[in-house]
């Protein structure tokens, strides 16, 4: 094995081979699990997407604007509603609500994956120092190449292309929770222990609330990377935009590429927004109700004085006057 060499020089080290051998095993000894796996995952993508396709298209629309009034302002649901209408009228809302459904699956898994291990390595150096080089593959290795692997476990079809998303997405998730973590002021944590909270208390109530604008940035880019990446993923039978981009490559059909381009920016920019508003809400329909409502209400006290006794009581209080 280590009788070849590069150049007469440098022994060649087989890891493709090792790397394809035991993916060989894991079919081979795993099939069965990966299979039902499988069908979950096709199970999960298909309910959410007969979901969002099940109510009519502009009412979708609708529904989308108001949640967007909601968290950020009407101008963004303004923006929204035209977006979504335009997609409707290009003959791409299925296609859309399809990668919608696999962007929902690919970012819930990513997070319950994610955040946990953020976590995690927030607390402890020593895992923080393992995870951060597979973080690191994950996140640099070019996106094509996770098609491979994930094609030989679970051949063509949306699966693979789910699996791909979430090794792909969940590398943010992970880093920016543990970011968020360590910034929390170790004064406010040392409080906490002084009033004999205990770690998971702290954790609750102290470190995740505070850590939240940037553990909700960290979910932000995971939704941004999986939507990048379901549309690659239409290269192995992703659904969706994804598989009208590549049809279009296919059969060079430059108006179909530029439509489910379009429609892709126009999903894109409604997640980010929505995703980036939940993180800070400062302003937003939500946020003005949230506030009326929590407002203390004062009456004012009840008095037998006129107007003009009051306001001469006000004056002789100005002026010091008995």
């Amino acid at each position: 094995m280590w009788e070849d060499r590069v150049d007469g020089v440098v022994p060649r080290v087989p890891i493709g081979d090792w790397i394809e051998n035991a993916f060989d095993w894991v079919k081979e000894n795993l099939g069965a699990f990966f299979d039902t796996l499988a069908e979950l995952m096709q199970d999960s993508v298909n309910g959410i997407a007969e979901l969002l396709n099940a109510p009519n298209a502009l009412v979708l629309a609708a529904v989308f604007a108001l949640l967007s009034w909601l968290v950020r302002d009407w101008k963004v649901a303004v923006g929204t509603l035209l977006g979504m209408a335009l997609v409707v009228s290009m003959e791409q809302w299925e296609n859309a609500m399809e990668t919608l459904a696999l962007i929902v699956v690919a970012t819930i898994v990513a997070l319950v994956i994610a955040i946990p291990l953020g976590i995690l390595a927030a607390r402890s150096d020593r895992f923080s120092r393992i995870i951060r080089p597979v973080m690191d593959l994950m996140q640099t290795m070019p996106a094509f190449v996770w098609l491979v692997p994930v094609v030989t476990l679970f051949s063509i079809g949306v699966p693979a292309g789910l699996v791909a998303t979430i090794i792909f997405a969940l590398p943010p998730g992970v880093r920016l929770t543990e970011l968020g973590i360590r910034q929390v002021d170790a004064e406010v944590v040392e409080a906490g222990h002084a009033f004999g909270a205990t770690p998971r208390q702290i954790l609750r109530e102290v470190q995740l609330p505070l850590a939240m604008p940037t553990v909700m940035a960290g979910v932000n880019q995971v939704i941004m990377l999986a939507l990048s990446m379901a549309v690659i993923a239409g290269l192995v039978g992703g659904g969706g935009l994804g598989s009208e981009v590549t049809s279009s490559i296919s059969r060079l059909d430059i108006g179909l590429g530029f439509e489910a381009g379009i429609s892709v920016v126009i999903l894109a920019i409604f997640l980010d927004r929505v995703t980036a508003s939940a993180g800070t809400p400062r302003r937003g329909l939500l946020r003005a109700l949230r506030t009326r409502a929590t407002r203390p209400r004062t009456e004012p006290a009840a008095t037998d004085e006129t107007p003009a006794e009051v306001a001469d009581d006000q004056e002789a209080v100005r002026t010091g006057s008995p």
